[in-house]
């Protein structure tokens, strides 16, 4: 056969394709069987445990980077990783509230397990506590601060985390804490604190994640000092007596809490406390306090105060403070101010309940108002210190009668006497009127002449100078305001109705010394 050039040169091409294929093809073998025969792995072993605990986690997610298989832990922390290719690995543990945790690996030819332990913190192991609390107000060692105040200071987080505040105040005088929180306010409305005290107060902060609370510098403020008070009384506020007392401007201070029912307070200059009716349970006994309303004491408990229409009952107080003395149905008692020594001091001869009871300056002399167990047939006596009668002051009338007072030379005596004489089961006055009974000459002088018709006079008392009486006045309908009223007790100034000025509204039971 004879070829022809082109036949020659596709021929040649064509076996020369051959030749490449087949070295292609030999060469490709090669490779695939180097690759098999030298293809190395290991075994990639491990543990996960809580950082700080070393307790075991479960179900924490293994993986690497280059990838190979993902695995989860088992309940003892531990994994497993097989036929890993040796190489060099990251390899990661991720647990839901965990931080997510990488370990270095590297898988070698040796042949050799390799082994990594995770120990996992809780996402919030990097959250940082707050920031420390500045004071801000009372500027540091401010005066006279208001007993009811407002303490500011400014906070923050680094992670912006709720803060809950803690504050506290002590004083320089006694144990007493107060202590208030709130959650991310920078104020609080602070009431209650005492007159005259130095307050030191801190703010501590702390978030829900660390343990630590940041506290504060501490600051120092002062309340205002006391005032001069010398006016106390009783208000009705949610169906209970609430005591008060008041300067001669009638700024007024409340003494005793709207939750309880307080009332006839007594004043002793000599030791500066206001001593006081409250109930304790179904009894009722003396208390007595500071002037500020702090530091209550309970002075009377294995006898109590008792008998006809609680409100109308009354106490007295020795001048120079150190006894009490209080009725209990038909029996006089007298009792330490330390609630020792009690001991009965006079009975009624005929069963009579003791209503009221004062005692003069030097204790010479005891005035008494008795009355039955509806509050009529009414005797206002006095007695000296064996129980012997000394004044007939008022006995054998209809209608109530009370308010007791003695002057400070013993000469006189203060009452209110219902003029109308009428009796009813509610005790209502119609016309009660202020007396005033010199003993000397045994005549009472009306003080109620210039009061308006329709109204009553009673629960009357001496002031200091003795040149005044302040008293309660209110209408006779028995459900009207009662106000407090100051008069003068000059026989020529008690018809002029000026002379009766409205001193305290909305008050009872008043008491000046």
């Amino acid at each position: 056969m004879i070829w022809s050039n082109q036949n020659k040169n596709n021929m040649s091409q064509y076996i020369n394709r051959i030749i490449v294929m087949i070295c292609f093809a030999s060469l490709a073998m090669g490779c695939s069987e180097d690759t098999i025969d030298n293809f190395e792995t290991g075994t990639l072993t491990g543990i996960v445990v809580a950082d700080g605990t070393n307790e075991p986690l479960e179900n924490v997610k293994i993986s690497t980077n280059p990838n190979t298989s993902t695995v989860f832990t088992d309940v003892e922390g531990a994994f497993t990783i097989e036929n890993i290719p040796v190489e060099q690995y990251s390899v990661q543990a991720e647990l839901e509230g965990y931080l997510t945790t990488f370990e270095a690996a590297e898988i070698t030819s040796s042949g050799a397990a390799v082994n990594v332990v995770f120990e996992l913190q809780v996402e919030t192991a990097n959250n940082r506590p707050p920031n420390t609390p500045v004071l801000e107000t009372p500027a540091d060692n401010a005066v006279d601060i208001p007993l009811n105040t407002t303490l500011v200071w400014s906070g923050s987080d680094p992670d912006d985390d709720d803060i809950t505040y803690t504050i506290e105040l002590r004083n320089n005088v006694d144990d007493e804490i107060l202590s208030f929180s709130t959650v991310n306010d920078t104020l609080v409305e602070v009431s209650g604190l005492r007159f005259g005290l130095k307050y030191f107060w801190q703010v501590g902060a702390e978030d829900d994640i660390n343990d630590d609370v940041i506290q504060s510098e501490v600051g120092v403020f002062n309340t205002i000092a006391l005032p001069e008070n010398r006016y106390v009384f009783v208000r009705e506020i949610n169906g209970n007596n609430v005591i008060f007392s008041a300067d001669e401007e009638g700024n007024e201070l409340m003494l005793t809490s709207a939750s309880s029912n307080s009332y006839r307070p007594r004043q002793n200059t000599s030791v500066n406390k206001i001593a006081f009716l409250s109930n304790v349970g179904s009894e009722t006994h003396i208390f007595i306090m500071d002037e500020d309303g702090s530091d209550v004491t309970q002075i009377t408990s294995q006898v109590p105060v008792n008998g006809f229409k609680l409100e109308e009952i009354d106490f007295a107080w020795t001048q120079n403070g150190d006894r009490l003395i209080y009725p209990n149905f038909d029996r006089l008692y007298s009792v330490n101010i330390n609630g020792e020594g009690l001991q009965q001091i006079y009975q009624t001869t005929d069963g009579s309940f003791i209503t009221e009871v004062v005692i003069s300056q030097d204790e010479s002399i005891t005035v008494l108002k008795t009355n039955d167990v509806s509050g009529y047939n009414v005797s206002i006596f006095t007695i000296d210190n064996s129980g012997a009668l000394l004044d007939d002051i008022l006995s054998g009338v209809d209608g109530a009668a009370g308010g007791l007072d003695i002057s400070v030379n013993n000469q006189a005596v203060l009452y209110w006497y219902d003029v109308s004489g009428f009796e009813s089961p509610n005790y209502r006055q119609l016309n009660a009127r202020v007396f005033l009974f010199d003993r000397a000459t045994a005549t009472a002088v009306d003080l109620s002449d210039g009061k308006p018709g329709g109204t009553n006079d009673f629960d009357c008392r001496f002031t200091p100078n003795e040149a005044e009486i302040i008293f309660t006045n209110t209408s006779n309908d028995g459900v009207s305001q009662k106000n407090i009223v100051i008069a003068d007790t000059d026989p020529d100034q008690i018809n002029n109705a000026s002379e009766r000025a409205v001193f305290i509204p909305n008050g009872k039971m008043p008491d000046y010394e």
